[in-house]
């Protein structure tokens, strides 16, 4: 796992659940490297902050633990 200072200096798509567009509180997601399977997250209100690098397995771990409630 990684960052970027600024997550505009990275050349992806960025999104967002369509279940969040009435939050003020959601993370963006993007592929970052499909080949090596690396994903990018960073906090939607601060779109020129950092971003976290982190492989898919990585990722969908940390989505599992919050589906579960094991993070609050």
């Amino acid at each position: 796992m990684t960052h970027v200072a600024d997550s505009t200096t990275l050349a992806v798509t960025w999104r967002k659940s369509s279940a969040s567009h009435a939050q003020s509180d959601c993370v963006e997601c993007a592929v970052l490297d499909p080949h090596h399977r690396i994903a990018a997250l960073r906090d939607s209100k601060a779109p020129t902050g950092p971003a976290l690098l982190l492989p898919y397995d990585t990722l969908n771990t940390f989505v599992a633990a919050l589906k579960q409630g094991a993070l609050k």
